[in-house]
């Protein structure tokens, strides 16, 4: 096939991925809204790969100040899974193929729910410098390519998602904080995100004593890019720290305070905390 004819294919897919909405070169923030916008699952991953693909074509362009108009509820998600409150969101056993397809179901909900905050940070505030937009559409790819591997797998499992109920824990952060940037990057990426970083080791050790090793597997690739996506919320939190004169653990404090942020609670993972961007004082603080 012709390279030319190829790179046609490309950018018509992309189009219809973005629901043909978008002039080439691709707007990233206003792009980023409309893959936020989709409600089918698939759909929304398409168009996060689609608008990745253009970038990495160069056919892209990011409009630092732009005030984006929103014209359907944020996020777009589909009808199901039911959500609940965590307490009713049932026990994962690890003896039963039900009992592991329900974890690997809540860790695919919440790497859908990261795709969508990682497209909420990177759309909805400007001002920003440009490599924050295209940090943010790298968080968002990755996270996407997460789900789609928690979703093949629960598939041969014998499930989809959506047939377990899920909690939205992580997505009421991202709308406390929708009005501001410092409070989003400090209680979304190095709070609740870097809570993975905890949680994944001990999910992945029970999941390979299960017998089920490539669950394990993909817990590592998880494990390793989520400690990047950490990183970018620590550098831009104390970016904007800088930037509003502020000290950064005494602003965080603040913050969670503010915000209601849930209280962390060990074991810590403390080594990928550390490649993670957290300093030698935050770390003492939470031993």
């Amino acid at each position: 096939m012709p390279a030319c004819y190829s790179k046609h294919l490309v950018y018509c897919a992309i189009l219809f991925a973005l629901g043909n909405t978008m002039a080439s070169p691709l707007e990233l923030r206003a792009a980023a809204l409309d893959c936020l916008l989709h409600t089918d699952p698939v759909a929304k991953m398409a168009a996060v790969a689609a608008m990745g693909a253009a970038c990495d074509d160069g056919a892209w362009s990011v409009d630092t100040a732009a005030d984006l108009p929103v014209t359907a509820t944020i996020p777009g998600r589909p009808l199901r899974p039911e959500l609940v409150p965590p307490r009713l969101v049932g026990r994962r056993s690890m003896v039963t193929v039900e009992g592991r397809a329900m974890l690997i179901h809540s860790l695919a909900h919440i790497e859908f729910n990261a795709t969508n905050l990682a497209l909420d940070a990177l759309w909805r505030f400007p001002g920003m410098p440009v490599a924050y937009y295209t940090e943010w559409l790298r968080v968002a790819r990755e996270e996407a390519i997460h789900f789609s591997l928690l979703t093949a797998h629960l598939r041969v499992l014998g499930f989809g998602y959506g047939d377990f109920p899920a909690h939205d824990s992580l997505w009421e952060m991202v709308e406390k904080t929708r009005a501001d940037i410092l409070a989003r990057m400090a209680l979304v990426p190095r709070t609740l995100e870097a809570r993975g970083l905890d949680a994944i080791p001990p999910l992945r050790a029970k999941l390979a004593q299960a017998g089920d090793l490539a669950a394990a597997v993909i817990l590592d690739r998880i494990l390793a890019e989520e400690i990047g996506h950490v990183e970018i919320g620590n550098r831009w939190y104390r970016y904007l720290c800088d930037q509003r004169g502020l000290e950064a653990r005494a602003a965080y404090a603040e913050l969670a305070l503010r915000y209601e942020a849930p209280v962390l609670k060990g074991p810590f993972n403390f080594a990928a905390r550390r490649q993670a961007g957290f300093t030698d004082a935050e770390l003492a603080a939470l031993a």
